[in-house]
């Protein structure tokens, strides 16, 4: 059952970060505590976070008593732990290290020495706020006020003062550090908690199962294509890597990061800038879209009440750390939560209707000033797209787009669509919850469907266009947001020349697409410089040509929808897309070590950012919906796969309405559904079947 073994799938050479070469890279991540990156050090050393960025420098670190420099280490990265090799002339190092669920950053060391001479190691923790009786305690920085408390324990209580290894010997040792709050934690529990791990067998075999329990739940899918798989499996670790459970403050239980590395300064407790490490609903409906296929529903649910918990008194949604609240941003969770209540079923999403009505009727009452329904953005980055060019197309894209004088409010076609699903999202729950406002959100999205194919699509060059905010003048640039409305499933066959023309070369057929603007803009730069200037920076967020994983997953459910619409015309199309996209996951397109970041360059493929392991997209689902071709809808499974190619494919373990799913497909013998492990329905080749399901 789910991903026997994420381990072996996974498992490849040294990860560390493209801005900071020699660092290492830490798959497992406890509910609070996780590493940015670490040293190539024994021992926690590097920039680790507790709750959100705070860059603590060090946990603890294990040394020899030798001037000899080590050589460089040989790594070998798994998601639930970390494994490295180091000598220093003859004294060898055999380390693995990981961190627990519950916030233990855990290593166990075998020391071998084949010198001439004897050599002490010792182990160290940072003596500016860790005592000599192992106990730590310090102000997490902007956090008001909440002190970070830190029991350190080894197996074998010498190496404080350093163990001797003479010639031949070999040293076996255990270091935990246990982490915990000063609100929370005593420091005698928190060494309890150290000293259980140290003082246990078979330390990392314990750790490797418990870590692969959560995998247990998620579905299986293994095909022809190995790269497929790997990027199957990568995106569920995406998903664990990213949970996190601050249980405190504004965020009580479990919340999704959108990332957990960060835009920030690398100073020691110190840190500056931006950070994902926090509850961003704009990524909520994309995460929550995959999680939903996880074979606990209460994933999703987690994910969904989180961010339906982050809406203010105005409706609107806004990111959230533990003590803090941030901007809001357009999204889709109303829609998302439709989806994820048709496999669950609509009791599930019962207690946050109220706020996905309270979302809709709130961006409809702020941001729609005409009578048309269409909303207006008055700032680009609220639709979490900064830059796109048409904000500055009637100023003819001024060379300072900083200048509030050369930015013009638009009539967003994104905004307009995410209106639009989420009040078919919250009509469709009030339908089967038998709310009485269903016609009122039906109405919304009628209203809003009718004004953007009336006003935002232009026949002429076969696409949708954002509005000037008071003339309704179309800003003839061609942004990746305007493909949104195939994916909303509101295009009919007048617009289907728009795909076919969409995918030109000067448009976004890019080597590595989809650009967020086409080619052949004015504005258009692959790499995120906007007229020669880095505004922000080398990785800074331009949706001005770089790709984004975000929009290739909107981009791809688009085609993948408009494609199964219209007697599979753009498969060819959809299998493309997904193939490069796949490769986007893994550094220098290897197929082996994984690497999302937040965006591209285009052109060259090359990741412009440098946010590992970055969840604000979604894959899972795409595979579930058109690789596979599984749908489930009012009860029903609905099979018709987009053939991408494949000689065979097999998906298990889907939990829906109660049932257990299984699909297989192998060229020549057929695909067939299989519902608690009976066939329902067959077919010799990737034809259409249909099945009822019964609600259990």
């Amino acid at each position: 059952m789910g991903i026997e073994d994420i381990d072996e799938s996974l498992r490849c050479g040294r990860r560390g970060l493209r801005t900071r070469p020699g660092t290492l890279l830490l798959g497992s991540t406890g509910a609070r505590l996780w590493a940015d990156y670490l040293d190539e050090v024994p021992g926690f050393q590097g920039r680790l976070d507790f709750l959100h960025k705070c860059n603590i420098p060090l946990l603890f670190s294990v040394a020899p008593d030798l001037r000899t420099a080590p050589q460089p280490a040989e790594v070998q990265w798994r998601p639930s732990h970390l494994t490295m090799t180091q000598d220093w002339a003859g004294l060898h190092l055999h380390e693995r290290k990981f961190i627990t669920w519950d916030d233990c950053a855990v290593t166990v060391q075998s020391w071998t020495n084949n010198r001439a001479e004897a050599v002490v190691v010792r182990l160290a923790t940072d003596d500016s706020w860790v005592g000599p009786d192992a106990y730590g305690e310090h102000e997490l920085p902007g956090r008001m006020g909440l002190r970070l408390r830190m029991a350190v324990v080894s197996s074998d209580s010498r190496l404080w003062t350093g163990i001797r290894i003479d010639p031949g010997e070999r040293l076996d040792v255990a270091v935990t550090a246990a982490l915990g709050l000063h609100s929370e934690h005593s420091f005698e529990q928190l060494r309890a908690r150290a000293a259980e791990i140290c003082g246990s067998d078979h330390i990392v075999a314990a750790h490797v199962r418990s870590y692969a329990e959560w995998f247990a739940n998620a579905p299986s899918f293994r095909s022809s294509d190995p790269l497929l798989d790997r990027t199957w499996d990568y995106r569920w670790f995406l998903l664990r890597h990213n949970l996190a459970r601050p249980g405190i403050g504004q965020l009580p239980s479990l919340a999704m990061w959108e990332g957990r590395s960060h835009k920030m300064s690398k100073q020691p407790w110190n840190p500056g800038g931006w950070e994902f490490s926090k509850l961003i609903p704009l990524s909520s409906p994309l995460q929550l879209v995959d999680a939903r296929w996880y074979g606990d529903p209460a994933l999703g649910a987690d994910i969904l009440t989180s961010a339906a918990s982050c809406q203010g008194s105005d409706g609107l949604l806004y990111a959230k750390t533990v003590d803090a609240t941030f901007e809001y941003y357009c999204n889709f969770l109303g829609y998302a939560a439709a989806q994820y209540s048709a496999l669950h079923g609509p009791d599930r999403v019962r207690a946050v209707l109220p706020a996905l009505k309270k979302q809709v009727r709130s961006e409809r009452a702020l941001r729609t000033p005409g009578d048309d329904g269409l909303p207006v953005t008055t700032v680009h980055q609220r639709t979490g797209k900064e830059y796109q060019p048409s904000y500055w197309y009637f100023h003819g894209f001024a060379d300072n787009p900083k200048d509030p004088a050369t930015y013009t409010p638009l009539k967003r076609v994104d905004q307009a669509i995410y209106q639009y699903l989420n009040a078919i999202g919250v009509a469709s729950l009030c339908a089967v919850l038998a709310d009485a406002d269903e016609d009122e959100f039906r109405k919304i999205a009628a209203e809003t469907k009718d004004a953007v194919l009336r006003k935002q699509w232009d026949a002429d060059t076969a696409f949708f266009y954002d509005l000037h905010y008071e003339t309704d003048e179309k800003a003839m640039v061609r942004n990746v947001v305007g493909l949104y409305p195939w994916w909303a499933g509101i295009t009919g066959d007048e617009h289907l020349s728009g795909i076919e023309k969409a995918f030109a070369a000067d448009a976004f057929g890019t080597e590595w697409p989809l650009p967020s603007v086409s080619a052949d803009s004015p504005a258009f730069a692959p790499s995120g410089g906007w007229n020669r200037q880095f505004l922000k920076g080398r990785n800074g967020c331009m949706w001005n040509g770089p790709t984004w994983p975000y929009t290739n997953s909107v981009a791809l459910d688009a085609i993948g929808r408009t494609s199964l619409a219209n007697g599979h015309r753009f498969d060819d199309l959809f299998a493309d897309l997904l193939r490069k996209y796949c490769l986007l996951h893994f550094h220098q397109h290897d197929g082996r070590t994984p690497y999302l970041v937040e965006h591209y360059d285009s052109l060259t493929g090359e990741p412009i950012s440098d946010e590992p392991d970055y969840l604000h997209s979604y894959l899972i689902d795409l595979i579930v919906r058109y690789v596979v071709g599984l749908q489930i809808e009012d009860n029903r499974v609905v099979l018709d796969p987009v053939d991408i190619g494949l000689d065979h494919f097999a998906l298990s373990d889907v939990v829906a309405a109660g049932h257990r799913i299984a699909v297989t497909y192998r060229r020549g013998d057929g695909l067939r559904l299989i519902v608690d492990d009976v066939e329902v329905a067959s077919a010799q080749s990737l034809s259409p079947l249909r099945s009822t399901l019964a609600v259990n």
